[in-house]
């Protein structure tokens, strides 16, 4: 029987496959019906392709936040860093998020069952 794949669990193997090991800033987010808002957020070495949605969201229930989606970033183009560095790339991701969701398009965005997301600004008209 073969497992099911999610869009993460692509985007993760194929990232890991032309990266390497790479650090991952992780924010949870709630999605309303016109609104995003910013629940918790963390980071984590991903040091191989196995990681599968399954297994993120075990994590992620970690955080105690009521979430329906999640945002993750490589924390650096070179891949690995030390845990100083991400936390101070998390803490300013974050800071900048809180000013402007639309920095999520630059992350790659989920929904709660593992499928890719789109963030969109909505119009007022």
């Amino acid at each position: 029987m073969t497992e099911r794949t999610t869009d993460f669990d692509d985007w993760l193997v194929e990232t890991f496959a032309s990266v390497g090991s790479f650090t991952m800033l992780i924010v949870l987010v709630e999605i309303g019906e016109t609104s995003v808002s910013l629940l918790a957020s963390s980071y984590l070495h991903i040091i191989g392709d196995e990681t599968r949605w399954a297994d993120m969201t075990e994590l992620l229930a970690a955080a105690g936040a009521e979430w329906n989606g999640a945002v993750f970033y490589r924390a650096d183009k070179d891949g690995l860093i030390d845990d100083t560095l991400a936390r101070q790339r998390l803490q300013s991701l974050t800071r900048h998020l809180e000013g402007d969701r639309s920095l999520i398009k630059h992350g790659e965005f989920f929904d709660r069952r593992g499928l890719r997301m789109k963030i969109e600004e909505a119009s007022s008209h």
